[in-house]
Formats: structure tokens, C-alpha cells, sequence
């Protein structure tokens, strides 16, 4: 089977906001990469998770949810969804 997960633990936590602008409300709640937090956001997701001491598989999980939701609905990236 297939990983069509778009995102990545390698990945920077400013390149997912920049591809996923709305990802930062993911970010917020997990309380990474956010003002005041010791993981830069130029630190790699997974290396926001460890210093976060949070499940790297779930923020994942959840960031990878909401960018199939904006691809599967064709929104722009910055669009607004209403709906969940």
C-alpha cells in the first residue's frame, strides 16, 4: 500500500505552514513551532515533536488529514474551509 502521506517528520515545521498555511492552528494546539516555544520553526516536525515530548504520529496524522481535506476539495491552500 501506497504512503500517499504528503507530510513528513523530516520536514520543516515554516515549509508545512507554507505549503498549509492553516496548519498552524494544528501547530497551536500542539503547542510546536508557536511564539515562545523552544522548537524553532525551522526545526523539523520530528524534532519539534521530542523537544515538545508530544506524539509525533498523531500531530502527523492530524496535519496530513487536514492537507487531504484541502486537496480533496480542491481549495486553495490559504482558502477557508467552514466545515470539518
Amino acid at each position: 500500500m501506497p504512503n500517499n502521506n504528503k507530510i513528513t517528520g523530516d520536514m520543516k515545521i515554516e515549509e508545512i505552514v507554507a505549503m498549509y498555511p492553516r496548519s498552524l492552528s494544528i501547530f497551536v494546539r500542539y503547542d510546536v513551532g508557536v511564539d515562545g516555544c523552544r522548537c524553532a520553526p525551522f526545526s523539523s516536525l520530528k524534532e519539534g515533536a521530542m523537544i515538545k515530548g508530544i506524539d509525533l504520529d498523531a500531530i502527523l496524522k492530524d496535519l496530513n488529514d487536514l492537507a487531504a481535506r484541502i486537496d480533496a476539495k480542491n481549495l486553495k491552500r490559504n482558502e477557508y474551509e467552514y466545515t470539518r
